[in-house]
């Protein structure tokens, strides 16, 4: 069994291996380990906030990194149930990839949700905001979490007919769910309120929006989807489009090189200059020739 400090040091390798972007087998063989050696103890994950960090890497763009990682919170969160079991709880805590629910706060209870209304809004949908739509957000006793209630509110409303009350119902729902994941008011819950945010008003995305009020993107599932994910299919296509043409120009044949023996570089005194050249004024005028030093790398140009 794994100890406090063993966990946290395998948690900043597999860090440190993800920011330099080493190859995903490095990744997924250090999750394998320790989803294989590794029974830690809520107590454990809760302070080295492995939780969280192994629970994003869920919705990694590589889906053998992200495979690797479900089954390692999977594992942990059998043992976590096997722990409280033991002590007789009464209650099982749910480990869903982040810190659990024992590290927040005592003091900030899961926010009341209003009842669902089935009346439609009637005012400018273009200009809906939790203020002028009288709607209260002090929901939780936390400003940060109230605020952010409301700014979800903006983002959801917008362009929406949806009654006042069922628009707050969704957004306490996800402030709730995000607060959950990233274990309480961490920058990462911070920075992703913002994205869900930006990304709910955008004009075009009006379906995420749909289907995050209407649940079918539940709020657990909301506030961990990709940017990728979170993006209107037109914009996805505008990416789409931009990468194959990205793609395009970078595969294009360059001009090829040539060695001359009688250029000289200014620097190194060699004659080992490649050069090429183009036409970069008009046709009347003389070539420019871009030159570059094999010996010691200088470049410059002449015509």
């Amino acid at each position: 069994m794994l100890d406090q400090k063993e966990l946290a040091s395998r948690i900043s390798s597999i860090r440190k291996a993800k920011d330099a972007n080493e190859p995903a087998s490095v990744i997924i063989s250090a999750l394998e380990s320790l989803r294989k050696e590794g029974t830690p103890t809520e107590e454990m994950i809760r302070n080295t906030k492995a939780g969280m960090f192994i629970g994003r890497l869920r919705t990694d763009n590589n889906k053998d990194v992200a495979r690797a990682a479900a089954e390692v919170v999977q594992a942990w969160k059998k043992a976590v149930e096997a722990e409280k079991k033991a002590k007789g709880g009464s209650q099982i805590a749910k480990l869903q990839g982040s810190a659990s629910p024992a590290s927040i706060k005592s003091g900030s209870p899961a926010p009341k949700a209003p009842a669902a209304s089935k009346k439609s809004y009637t005012g400018d949908v273009e200009k809906r905001h939790y203020k002028t739509d009288k709607i209260d957000v002090n929901r939780t006793g936390s400003q940060t979490r109230d605020n952010i209630i409301g700014l979800l509110y903006n983002g959801l409303a917008y362009r929406s007919r949806e009654a006042e009350d069922n628009v707050l119902q969704r957004a306490i729902e996800v402030e709730h769910a995000a607060y959950k994941h990233f274990g309480g008011e961490s920058k990462d819950y911070k920075e992703k309120m913002r994205s869900l945010f930006q990304n709910l008003k955008v004009k075009a995305n009006e379906k995420l929006r749909l289907n995050v009020l209407t649940g079918t993107i539940s709020a657990e599932r909301f506030v961990t989807m990709s940017q990728k994910e979170l993006q209107s299919e037109e914009q996805r296509k505008a990416d789409a489009v931009l990468e194959k043409e990205n793609m395009r120009t970078a595969q294009a044949g360059m001009p090829e090189k040539s060695i001359s023996d009688s250029l000289e570089c200014g620097s190194c005194k060699q004659k080992k200059v490649a050069y090429t050249q183009a036409q970069t004024r008009s046709a009347d005028e003389p070539m420019t020739t871009f030159c570059e030093c094999m010996n010691c790398g200088k470049r410059w140009k002449f015509s």
